[in-house]
């Protein structure tokens, strides 16, 4: 019994510890979210003050401020352009990733090496001819040309997770399907994508995310009509200085809608992210 009581205790107390380890850590790298919402509910005079306040009265100045300021275009553009490229790249991606893992060919591996290594270009290099482009054609500070460009930049991520989540699927499912009668787009609708829709969620979050914190192509592209929310918060970068409680409400108010995506799909995403990783 005593043997056992020796083994057991250091095993507990390691745990233990490793727990208390694993919140410090966790803390610390929450902490700049926590103190960004709570510089959010303080006047600027609270925000300026050194060493910071913990002790203060709670406004929603900053927030309606920010509404005065007509942060609603920012928003619909960035929801609207969000929204519409990834609905499109899941469209693109799902029968792009089936026959690159149902029906692969000869020349499987190259295609997908074209599709990862156009993520390897940096988006400085081709901001010209994209800009000379657009302008010809009269789709400068357009959403619609946001829309495509995010498109494109997340489609090739999109049908690598795809893909490794299809690879996932037993080949009897296929051949039972196949036996009942179902065509390809029965089989594609009613039987792999139920089976793969943690992978759908988790692919349409990564795809949200990248497009919905997209800075570079809407300040190099947009101007007043189609500026989205990153360029938002740029205005709060004045040659006066920073306008800390203004610019923590406006970035709280930009994390919000990702973080509710995250909260609903929670259960999805996590059981997603695991079912590539033998892949």
């Amino acid at each position: 019994m005593a043997t056992v009581d020796a083994v057991v205790g250091p095993r507990r107390r390691s745990a233990g510890l490793l727990t208390v380890l694993t919140w410090i850590i966790g803390i610390v790298f929450f902490f700049p979210v926590l103190w960004m919402v709570i510089t959010a509910f303080k006047r600027e005079a609270d925000a300026y003050t050194d060493p910071p306040s913990l002790i203060f009265t709670p406004t929603l100045e900053q927030f309606r401020a920010l509404f005065d300021a007509g942060a609603w275009p920012y928003f619909l553009n960035s929801l609207f352009a969000t929204t519409v490229s990834t609905l499109l790249v899941l469209a693109l991606a799902v029968p792009a990733a089936y026959a690159l893992a149902i029906r692969p060919v000869k020349k499987t591996q190259d295609v997908l090496f074209f599709f990862i290594s156009t993520k390897m270009l940096p988006v400085v290099a081709v901001i010209v001819p994209i800009y000379v482009i657009a302008g010809r054609i009269g789709a400068l500070d357009n959403v619609w040309t946001l829309i495509v460009l995010y498109t494109a930049m997340n489609l090739p991520i999109a049908v690598w997770m795809m893909r490794s989540f299809l690879q996932e699927i037993p080949a009897e499912v296929l051949e039972a399907a196949a036996m009942d009668g179902a065509t390809l787009r029965q089989t594609l609708v009613r039987v792999l994508l139920p089976m793969v829709a943690p992978g759908l969620a988790a692919t349409a979050l990564i795809c949200v995310i990248f497009s919905w914190n997209e800075f570079f192509f809407s300040v190099n592209l947009t101007a007043s009509q189609a500026a989205t929310v990153p360029l938002f918060l740029v205005g709060f970068m004045t040659s006066e200085g920073l306008y800390w409680a203004q610019l923590s409400a406006a970035a709280t108010l930009a994390s919000l809608p990702v973080v509710i995506a995250g909260w609903v799909a929670q259960k999805q995403l996590v059981r997603g992210l695991s079912m590539g990783a033998i892949k």
